[in-house]
């Protein structure tokens, strides 16, 4: 999925099955795991099976390019709220007979970075307010869900509360951990003095993005003062945009090359 959303969009939304099968030769998958790969994303609406000039290949569905290019606005945009704009709060009832819908809903909720306040009740920063209008929406997730905006006037301080409502303990360790695995990766090619290995460049970007693309959705983007000292997520997210300026060119000629 990271091939298709990085890169199939730039060359009209199709790869080809060969070409995809030497894309991930390059991280060390191997032809039958490629083609389950694929499989499974038919089967769930992810791509479609598509003939170009005779050569079998898989194009991006309507509804993966939505999701895609939601994904870029949330993975490629550092994001990060002030005191000022408040909150938003999504208080949700499911009927027991729709219980599936009620952990849907929530899986929802806090991939988009909100936290728990209470049972039926949830928080995030107000910036992210339309962002979870348009999933709520898309998901037909809506119809259960009353949305406020709004400021918290205590009586706890808004740091011990922020802290009750997010792991961020456990948020912190996974920016870390990015960081411990990728910051080599950085060294690494600011040694390589601008020699461009284009298959490594790439097989490099894949891997990056693919452990940075989760983070970005658990953090709720939430304001300096409410975050604790020596946050992680800072320093992880400078990790990434500089590898992100340092492969994307050659990791983009790569595939262009094998296409």
């Amino acid at each position: 999925m990271t091939i298709y959303g990085l890169y199939a969009r730039e060359v009209g939304g199709w790869l080809s099955v060969s070409a995809l099968i030497r894309l991930m030769a390059e991280l060390g998958v191997d032809e039958p795991a490629v083609r389950s790969s694929i499989s499974r994303l038919k089967r769930r609406g992810i791509l479609e099976a598509e003939r170009v000039d005779g050569r079998a290949g898989y194009a991006l569905s309507a509804h993966a390019r939505e999701i895609l290019e939601a994904g870029d606005r949330r993975i490629f945009r550092r994001r990060r709220g002030t005191l000022d704009e408040g909150w938003v709060l999504a208080v949700f009832s499911v009927p027991e007979s729709e219980r599936r819908r009620r952990h849907t809903l929530r899986s929802r909720l806090s991939w988009l970075g909100f936290g728990s306040v209470g049972p039926g009740v949830w928080i995030a920063p107000a910036h992210l307010t339309e962002e979870a209008r348009d999933v709520l929406v898309r998901e037909e997730l809506a119809e259960y869900v009353d949305l406020f905006e709004g400021r918290y006037l205590g009586f706890a301080a808004a740091p011990e509360q922020v802290a009750r409502w997010w792991d961020l303990e456990g948020l912190d360790a996974l920016y870390e951990q990015f960081c411990s695995d990728f910051e080599p990766v950085l060294a690494r090619w600011r040694a390589a003095r601008g020699k461009d290995e284009t298959g490594m460049a790439f097989a490099d970007y894949v891997r990056v993005l693919t452990s940075w693309r989760r983070l970005p959705y658990l953090d709720p983007g939430l304001a300096p003062e409410l975050l604790p000292r020596d946050w992680s997520g800072t320093k992880a997210a400078d990790l990434f945009f500089a590898l992100q300026r340092r492969l994307e060119e050659p990791s983009h000629r790569f595939v262009t090359e094998v296409r």
